[in-house]
């Protein structure tokens, strides 16, 4: 784990020059074909947010991305589905973090290393340079687990999360 220092001078000098240029609107674009598309093969709900770097007194303070990815899935009301099946991915660009996100339904079922290897999986591919690949493969895998534990049997339900990723 990185020291403070080490992750102030991330959130201070990284990230943020790269957001729109790893996320340009045809890739957001993509990524919302993909959740809403991925949603329809079961009763989850896939929220996917972005964010460049944390502020710096949060970090002097010790928040985490961890921590961070945590409150964005409470603001984001990814934890307000009707089957508490919600799932936030989360990257922490400045410090080339991801982190996924379940809500109780969904973590019940599926293991923490499960979660771990589409994070690995895409930081292997953002690594390689290859952010839509990453995005777009990681989006899969979590909708594969979702239908997995929680399929919509061919039943339509209304989309309870909007599917656009968000930039933070």
């Amino acid at each position: 784990m990185p020291s403070r220092s080490q992750r102030l001078i991330a959130n201070l000098l990284e990230g943020w020059f790269q957001l729109h240029r790893r996320f340009p609107p045809e890739l957001l674009d993509d990524m919302t074909a993909a959740i809403e598309d991925g949603e329809r093969t079961h009763l989850g709900e896939v929220r996917f947010a972005i964010e460049s770097r944390l502020p710096l007194s949060a970090v002097w303070a010790g928040l985490d991305a961890s921590t961070r990815a945590r409150q964005v899935f409470g603001q984001l009301g990814v934890w307000d589905t009707e089957h508490n099946c919600g799932v936030l991915i989360y990257v922490l660009m400045s410090e080339h973090h991801i982190e996924i996100v379940a809500d109780r339904g969904i973590a019940r079922r599926v293991k923490v290393h499960e979660w771990m290897s589409i994070c690995n999986g895409m930081r292997e591919q953002f690594t390689a340079g290859q952010w839509r690949a990453g995005v777009l493969h990681g989006i899969t895998q979590v909708h594969a687990l979702l239908a997995k534990h929680f399929p919509s049997h061919g039943r339509s339900r209304p989309d309870e999360l909007p599917d656009r990723p968000v930039l933070l």
